[in-house]
């Protein structure tokens, strides 16, 4: 599985695809999942609630995000690879983020839910042959296709780590 056609997905996920180091989606997907699992691990208890400023999530909302964002995702992968033409909504993350009541979950179980929703993600991306990862559907009223969508959640767990590193853990 070769690195997505950029002309093939919106412009605005461009940043995301570009962040991911592996030239293959499946690699990429399953060296991220131990990666990210050892790093929200070793994040300390007294930044889970942490806002790096004013009106900004705190990191279990950003968790939360994540996990919200990748399962998204994966819907629309699996919709456009088995042909649905039905145009996929975007979605709002701040109105996700103000109802996700993440503040009273526990961090352990948000950390075990990525692993959770990563595996499924990797299991459903390996299902898929050459043509479903080529197939092409709407996302967000924007073209977008399978095999981009796959790098799109690689990368944005990867913003979202480089986001934590800068902004809640320095």
């Amino acid at each position: 599985m070769p690195r997505p056609d950029l002309t093939r997905v919106p412009e605005y996920y461009h940043r995301y695809i570009n962040q991911v180091p592996e030239v293959d989606l499946l690699p990429a997907l399953n060296n991220q999942h131990s990666k990210a699992l050892a790093f929200f691990k070793s994040i300390p208890a007294e930044k889970y609630n942490y806002r790096y400023a004013e009106g900004k999530w705190t990191l279990k909302e950003v968790l939360q995000h994540i996990l919200d964002a990748e399962r998204i995702f994966a819907y629309r992968a699996l919709c456009i690879a088995r042909q649905d033409s039905t145009p996929l909504p975007s979605f709002d993350e701040n109105l996700y983020a103000e109802n996700c009541k993440a503040t009273n979950r526990d961090w352990n179980d948000m950390v075990e839910e990525f692993s959770a929703v990563r595996k499924t993600t990797e299991i459903l991306f390996r299902s898929f042959d050459t043509m479903q990862l080529e197939t092409s559907g709407t996302s967000s009223g924007k073209p977008v296709y399978v095999m981009g969508i796959g790098f799109i959640i690689s990368g944005h767990v990867e913003h979202h780590i480089s986001i934590i590193q800068e902004r809640y853990l320095n």
